[in-house]
């Protein structure tokens, strides 16, 4: 699974959270007091530097008077709306084929026919112990 306290997503969460606190003119502080928190509590969540759980998004939500489901639905929607925008092809790539950078070695042994004695690479016997190169120039 994707780590998400970064994402895109993640940021909409919390610029609904910080938005709907702005618009019922709290401060930090106010919700703190309101929540039973400190106001770094609340600024740790509305940064993503602390994440809520799922209680702590509905106490907090409700300490705002904001109804829990609203909140989701709405949260929901937005989310979409940025899925929907990163799916879309981008203007002027459409039929352009993105040119792949050239196949390293490797990957070209591993592309060999292997029935061909010519392109089979050499094998070395293993002995069970890490063989060092010979140095030379002593």
């Amino acid at each position: 699974m994707a780590k998400t306290l970064h994402s895109r997503h993640n940021k909409i969460f919390l610029d609904k959270l910080r938005k709907l606190r702005e618009s019922r003119g709290l401060r930090q502080a106010d919700l703190a007091l309101l929540l039973g928190r400190s106001q770094g509590a609340v600024s740790y969540v509305e940064c993503g530097q602390t994440r809520l759980d799922i209680i702590g998004l509905r106490d907090w939500l409700e300490a705002l008077d904001y109804d829990f489901l609203r909140f989701l639905k709405e949260l929901d929607v937005d989310l979409r709306r940025l899925d929907a925008l990163r799916l879309r092809a981008k203007p002027g790539k459409a039929g352009k084929r993105a040119e792949r950078p050239a196949p390293s070695r490797i990957s070209q042994l591993f592309q060999l026919d292997p029935l061909s004695e010519s392109t089979r690479p050499t094998q070395r016997k293993m002995t069970g112990v890490m063989q060092q190169p010979a140095r030379t120039g002593r």
